[in-house]
């Protein structure tokens, strides 16, 4: 781990950029759906994109606990931002791990927020089951052509550069597909509309095609055959920045109930003064500590290179499931004024539905811890 207070440095640059820059624009964003381009540069200005991508590659080249407490802090603001900082920080750890000298010259665009990148793995028929992909990558003489779609995908509408999970040996299952870089400006590639969402509205989502794509041979990120082994390596770090996200909306939201309930007055009082309510705040804060904890245990597993599969689940599985309950208490808290849009704890239920189905549904976590379990022990 690094010093204490590098930590504490991190955890206050990170949330004096949330509260003067991300959270003033969160309403408009989410009401326009605008992709916040001048926010993302001053991002990578400030060095909050590639958080854990080492200083030789153009990142911070920190630790998985210091990418948690900024992607909580950013979350305080807009959980858009955070999940924009999210994505750049598996790319960047995607490049770093596998990509070649030539792959890896797209890192300092990536990390300017200059080139917009995309993550693309989900398809009509491959969402938690990823090894039901049907994207073809087929190998030519000159390289590989690519036909398929994406669904779902966070900044398709956008992007320049995909990360494109496809299969070259459709025969092998998962142990057939291989990663791209692909041009998404390239002849070939066409975006279905910018989805209109629930909630996060600000990360632009939608479909990519892939009709005929021409490849070089040097697009092949890592080994041929080992897209799925590699998609998978960066799940658990994946999986603890959308835990610490979540941590950050419920944390955004027992602040602003907090500070509601002390203004609102109601029978001539403050309605802090209710033991119901006091309860019902104190069981926020005890819960949002709880996600905080399994959190920074995920994190600290994968900085000493220990198992966190179990782990990170665990974190990102109770913290989306925290982050939904306790902003509906929120939005309780501030009873029908909660109800109404321009209220940020209306905004912030909205935004937290999303934890517990990205990054692989809550579900699907809960099948994972199982199985560590059977196979490991209690």
């Amino acid at each position: 781990m690094l010093d204490a207070e590098i930590y504490d440095q991190i955890r206050e640059t990170a949330r004096r950029f949330a509260e003067e820059i991300v959270r003033p624009a969160a309403n408009d964003l989410d009401r326009d759906e605008t992709f916040p381009t001048e926010i993302y540069r001053q991002m990578g200005a400030l060095g909050l994109f590639g958080i854990t991508v080492p200083e030789a590659h153009g990142g911070a080249g920190l630790d998985t606990y210091a990418y948690a407490i900024v992607m909580e802090e950013l979350s305080r603001g807009y959980a858009s931002v955070a999940d924009q900082c999210g994505l750049v920080e598996l790319i960047g750890t995607l490049l770093t791990r596998y990509g070649t000298p030539e792959q890896l010259k797209h890192l300092p665009d990536i990390l300017a927020g200059k080139t917009r990148v995309a993550y693309c793995l989900t398809e009509a028929e491959a969402g938690s089951d990823l090894s039901n992909v049907r994207t073809i990558a087929r190998e030519t003489d000159e390289g590989y052509v690519i036909d398929g779609g994406k669904l779902w995908i966070h900044n398709a509408p956008v992007a320049d550069l995909g990360f494109v999970l496809a299969s070259t040996d459709p025969a092998a299952g998962h142990r057939g597909m291989s990663i791209f870089l692909v041009d998404l400006h390239a002849p070939g590639v066409s975006r279905g509309p910018k989805e209109h969402k629930m909630g996060q509205r600000a990360s632009q989502v939608g479909a990519l095609n892939f009709d005929g794509v021409v490849v070089p041979r040097e697009a092949l990120l890592g080994p041929k055959g080992r897209g799925f082994h590699i998609m998978m390596s960066v799940l658990e770090k994946g999986r603890v920045g959308i835990a610490s996200l979540a941590v950050g909306i419920a944390q955004a939201g027992l602040e602003a109930a907090l500070a509601y309930a002390r203004d609102r007055r109601q029978f001539g009082k403050p309605i802090l003064d209710n033991q119901g309510l006091q309860w019902l705040l104190a069981d926020m804060a005890k819960d949002i500590a709880a996600a905080r904890a399994l959190v920074e245990r995920a994190a600290l597993l994968i900085d000493h290179d220990k198992p966190a599969t179990s782990a990170s689940s665990m974190a990102k599985c109770f913290a989306s499931d925290m982050a939904v309950a306790q902003t509906a208490n929120a939005v309780q808290v501030f009873g029908g004024s909660g109800y109404i849009r321009g209220f940020e704890v209306e905004r912030l239920y909205r935004d937290a539905k999303i934890t517990q189905i990205y990054e692989g549904t809550n579900q699907i976590q809960r099948t994972i811890i199982a199985k560590e379990l059977i196979r490991n022990g209690a």
